[in-house]
């Protein structure tokens, strides 16, 4: 039936096309557009995909996510431990960035526990231009060696991005924020500043990336009391899923709990999995 009716089709442009070289005639169905050209005598018939069944793949995940772990131990004249461990995932679009992530990590040195933290984070960002977005954040982070039973910051703001390219981005972050923490056994709640920088550049010969980042937050109404916390790290793959990555993390808190040194420096080392 098919074949018949494109035999009828072809059969009525050659007819038009000997009455006159300026007919014109357009059949369109819902999966093929067909026009054709009748010049004096001959036809032409092309066939196109219908632009209203166009179809758009991309083999892109929505979410970008990876899992990073990290073990050292030793035995004998020391006998120490660390384990650390990190989920991430990571959503973007054309104007909007969403980032989930918990990392956490633990350690003992001659049985004595030394590393016991655990921190969470989101945040979403909206793009109102290439460069200019605004965002919403909140963390999460326990540190039982730092005597932080938790404290929660909460954070809205803009930022900007002074660099943005396929390789290469910097982008700096202001806005309020309202810390709720218990360190040692007082509970404290303020309000403070957040500015924030982040950098990452990516080596795409060598299929690694440099990344640095820094926070800072400072107390609006008693400056002394501020948080500062920095990172640094390095990444390269081994795999397409599977890459190895060493990062420094340094936590600074100019009034700590009581007996409490002010700075934690720590330099983790391990695997990194994305799915």
């Amino acid at each position: 039936m098919k074949k018949n009716t494109f035999n009828f089709v072809l059969l009525a442009g050659a007819c038009l096309a000997l009455a006159g070289p300026d007919t014109r005639l357009a059949v369109d169905t819902n999966k093929f557009s067909w026009v054709d050209s009748l010049g004096k005598g001959f036809t032409v018939a092309t066939f196109a995909p219908a632009t209203t069944n166009a179809i758009a793949l991309t083999n892109r995940p929505p979410w970008e996510s990876s899992l990073g772990i990290g073990f050292t131990l030793t035995r004998g004249n020391s006998d120490t431990l660390l384990a650390t461990a990190s989920i991430q995932t990571r959503r973007k679009t054309l104007e909007d960035e969403i980032s989930l992530g918990m990392d956490g990590a633990y350690g003992e040195n001659n049985s004595v526990q030394n590393v016991n933290s655990a921190h969470g984070f989101a945040q979403y960002n909206h793009l109102f231009n290439h460069r200019l977005f605004g965002y919403l954040r909140a963390d999460a982070l326990r540190d039982g060696i730092a005597d932080l039973q938790y404290r929660i910051t909460l954070s809205p703001g803009a930022g900007y991005f002074f660099i943005r390219q396929t390789n290469m981005s910097l982008a700096g972050e202001f806005g309020p924020a309202m810390v709720f923490e218990r360190l040692g056994n007082q509970d404290n709640n303020y309000v403070t500043a957040r500015l924030a920088e982040r950098f990452e550049y990516k080596f795409t010969d060598y299929d690694a990336r440099f990344w640095q980042s820094v926070v800072f937050l400072p107390q609006v109404d008693k400056f002394n009391n501020y948080v500062f916390s920095a990172e640094v790290g390095l990444e390269a793959a081994v795999t397409k899923k599977i890459s190895l990555q060493g990062y420094l993390v340094d936590n600074f808190v100019n009034i700590p709990a009581a007996d409490r040194q002010q700075n934690d420096l720590r330099i983790i080392s391990g695997l990194k999995y994305k799915f």
